[in-house]
């Protein structure tokens, strides 16, 4: 468990969080962001033993960001670095918070301190994150974690038959730290 402030840590994912993990993916804008849909506890937690094993096999991370308390607090999010190359020290980083847990930092306080971990604990160099430029709170989300714009990737993503404008940040180790993370 990672303390992050603010009151929240950073966890692995639980058996028990399947039915926050269920919830948060039934809000309509996310189910696209689901790798396979999720309409039952069952697929909830299927979800979590896949976060559980893609950590064992060492190829991606995910963490709960949750409330801090003694028992390692309710799950208000995800952050996860993904796609490590460790020949460039390359990852890729996404998040998302449940429809309750947004507008409070949470995601961003999550993805510096997943950032900062990602740098010392897997040696990575450079992390990547992406989101449709119609997403500004993603965007607030990616700048508050300290990833800076690089550029925009034109009709990356298709959802229902439209393409959209992907805005790529990126934040190096050399970066240094920001937001309000101090793991």
């Amino acid at each position: 468990m990672i303390d992050i402030g603010g009151g929240l840590v950073l966890r692995p994912w639980e058996a028990r969080d399947a039915g926050v993990v269920l919830a948060a993916f039934a809000a309509p804008e996310m189910e696209r962001q689901a790798d396979e849909p999720l309409n039952s506890l069952a697929d909830a937690e299927r979800w979590i033993a896949r976060r559980a094993a893609d950590r064992e096999a060492d190829v991606a991370y995910a963490f709960a960001v949750a409330v801090a308390y003694a028992d390692g607090g309710t799950a208000l999010g995800n952050v996860a670095v993904s796609a490590v190359n460790r020949t460039h020290g390359v990852g890729w980083v996404s998040y998302w918070t449940a429809p309750q847990a947004r507008g409070r930092g949470v995601a961003s306080r999550g993805c510096a301190a997943l950032a900062h971990w990602a740098f010392l604990e897997l040696g990575l160099f450079r992390l990547e994150l992406g989101h449709r430029v119609n997403n500004p709170a993603s965007c607030a989300v990616a700048r508050a974690a300290g990833f800076v714009v690089e550029g925009v990737q034109r009709q990356k993503l298709a959802y229902d038959g439209v393409r959209y404008d992907v805005e790529l940040h990126a934040r190096l180790a050399s970066d240094g730290r920001a937001g309000s993370a101090r793991p």
